[in-house]
């Protein structure tokens, strides 16, 4: 069944308007008819429901809600991305295949040996374009929600929110010691996990914000014998996180 998700005031009582780009991939690439099903997703709330198609407009597509369903495609381990800026296709796959495998959050991250400046003019558009990507993957993977895509942040201000997270990991290319096996291992069993991970981009992670992260108690891990690109190493990290945690 085909999933799309919309925004909350797009609901009201049992009546789900649907918009934009989903009403043309609706009638004219799934070429979807009345009384068809949909699965749909509420963006803010996270509910889920099955609804059948009863008008379709041509910008508009009317569906009605026909039960509330408990989507279990949602971990109990909810994993942050904190990625070091890498050139644009780079960042569009991780997004995409992190969002596939169950990241919660993508926050991109300027650090020292990023090529790629962002002002706020171009980060706007980037996150409105970021954020489409996670929505498709989400809708193609059937996940309960759609991991938000933050503004970016510098990495000294990881400081700030490294107490959030049950362990706050950072793959590092020079660690050959401890393992992210590990230092999972040290985590206290419980129901819900809350997990940092930082990959830096493309040159990797400066020397100085090293020290800096492990004076805030960051965890650097070796994800193994062999370099991994940027684009490779979130995908790596967050599937055997969620191998090892995940109920």
């Amino acid at each position: 069944m085909q999933k799309f998700f919309v925004e909350n005031e797009q609901i009201e009582d049992k009546i789900i308007r649907i918009i934009g780009n989903d009403v043309n991939h609706i009638s004219n690439v799934l070429r979807m008819k009345k009384t068809d099903k949909i699965q749909i997703g509420n963006k803010e709330t996270s509910e889920n429901y099955i609804a059948e198609i009863k008008e379709m407009k041509k910008n508009e597509i009317i569906a009605i809600k026909i039960e509330e369903i408990q989507e279990n495609s949602e971990s109990n381990v909810k994993i942050d991305l904190y990625q070091g800026l890498p050139k644009a296709d780079k960042m569009e796959l991780i997004i995409q295949k992190t969002t596939e495998i169950g990241i919660d959050k993508i926050i991109p991250i300027d650090m020292v040996r990023c090529v790629v400046k962002l002002d706020s003019k171009e980060e706007k558009k980037k996150i409105e374009r970021w954020q489409k990507i996670a929505e498709v993957a989400a809708k193609q993977s059937k996940r309960g929600k759609i991991p938000e895509i933050k503004n970016k942040i510098k990495i000294k201000e990881l400081a700030d929110k490294i107490n959030e997270y049950d362990i706050f990991l950072v793959a590092y290319e020079e660690e050959n010691i401890n393992t992210l096996k590990q230092e999972l291992k040290k985590i206290e069993t419980k129901k819900e996990y809350k997990i940092g991970i930082l990959v830096g981009p493309e040159g990797g992670i400066a020397k100085e914000e090293i020290n800096m992260l492990k004076e805030i108690k960051a965890k650097t891990v070796t994800l193994g014998k062999r370099i991994l690109r940027t684009e490779t190493a979130p995908i790596v990290i967050v599937s055997n996180i969620l191998y090892e945690l995940e109920n």
